[in-house]
């Protein structure tokens, strides 16, 4: 039995495209379908499946969306959420779309949708299986699988909040997707970010000293800063929330099973340091 057109991805049929040729897409028989016959499955899950028959660049894996999973829902990155909630919030009082961009399971769309009842949300992610999850975040929270790196299956000018949190960047697109009175809203790690856990575990990823400035560098001819808020705090950990947090984040794919599991007392503790900046389009 096809999949039916899952009521969230609905309000956004007016600003989705075709990937291929750009044309509208209309529900069809468990599908997106342009009138060039481009045909996109909806996944049983819930998510449009945008990128058939192309590669994508590497997403989330089974256990890493588990470890995400886990680990998010203890709460300790709530102030992260707030922060975010909160900037998206003053960049759109009314109703609205939000794109998250790299959304993984859906956690801090869903964050924002409850807090901004008039706001629909769609998340993009390379990965079927955050999808999955993220398909399911929130009632008013669509999924869809693209590739940060490609042009946006997007109209122009027709999304009023981008959220790119730990998440690859596409400057050019995201100019392009915002209206004039968006907001653009990156949050990203900085030096102190995880560094006890950074100290036990010498494999995971460093923070580059020079991300800050490639960052500026690279949004500055789109976009001008409109506020940035600097959230740093330090969570309590248990020995698998410690292990979930690691193995969520890009260090996983370099970490072996017993980088994680046999290295001996992790820290009780954790400092999260994350830049977290709204952009209005130049």
């Amino acid at each position: 039995m096809p999949a039916l057109l899952p009521p969230a991805l609905e309000p956004f049929l007016d600003v989705l495209r075709c990937p291929v040729c750009r044309a509208r897409l209309r529900p069809d028989r468990g599908s997106l379908r342009c009138p060039a016959g481009h045909t996109f499955d909806i996944a049983r899950q819930g998510y449009v499946s945008l990128l058939t028959g192309v590669r994508a660049t590497s997403g989330d894996d089974a256990a890493m969306v588990q470890a995400r999973n886990r680990f998010l829902s203890t709460g300790r990155y709530a102030p992260v959420h707030r922060a975010i909630t909160r900037m998206t919030a003053d960049a759109l009082p009314g109703q609205g779309k939000v794109v998250d961009i790299g959304c993984g399971t859906g956690y801090y769309l869903a964050g924002v949708l409850d807090q901004l009842p008039g706001t629909r949300g769609l998340g993009l992610d390379t990965s079927a299986r955050a999808l999955r999850s993220a398909a399911r975040a929130h009632p008013r929270a669509a999924a869809a699988s693209w590739d940060v790196f490609r042009p946006f299956p997007l109209v122009d000018q027709g999304v009023d909040v981008v959220l790119d949190v730990f998440a690859p960047r596409n400057p050019s697109e995201f100019h392009r997707v915002l209206r004039p009175t968006g907001r653009l809203i990156v949050v990203r790690p900085v030096e102190r970010h995880l560094a006890e856990l950074r100290g036990r575990i010498p494999a995971m990823v460093t923070i580059d000293p020079g991300k800050e400035e490639r960052l500026h560098q690279a949004l500055d001819p789109y976009f001008r800063v409109a506020d940035t808020r600097h959230v740093e705090f330090t969570t309590p950990l248990t020995r698998q929330e410690a292990v979930d947090l690691v193995g969520m984040t890009p260090s996983a794919r370099h970490l072996t099973h017993a980088d994680l599991t046999e290295r001996g007392p992790l820290p009780a503790r954790a400092t999260v340091s994350v830049l977290a900046t709204s952009y209005r389009p130049r």
